[in-house]
């Protein structure tokens, strides 16, 4: 059995001021508040295809995300 490198997941704060810095790239997930690059069709991680892509509300997001810890099963954690 191989064993997976310890990879240190990204920085959620330091992730939210990119988002933040540039929210016309992103928009909001309305299933699962999950934050998705603006050319996405569907959530990866709830597969909804509802966003809400103003800039106040990525930005808000994207705060409210920085700064808690992750809650939500993605796409990573399951391989």
């Amino acid at each position: 059995m191989t064993e997976m490198p310890d990879s240190k997941p990204p920085n959620r704060a330091t992730t939210a001021a990119k988002i933040a810095a540039n929210p016309t790239g992103y928009k909001v997930c309305e299933g699962c508040d999950s934050i998705v690059g603006s050319g996405a069709a569907i959530c990866p991680n709830c597969h909804s295809y509802r966003f809400e892509s103003s800039p106040d509300k990525v930005v808000e997001q994207a705060n409210i995300l920085g700064t808690r810890e992750q809650t939500s099963v993605t796409a990573n954690d399951l391989s």
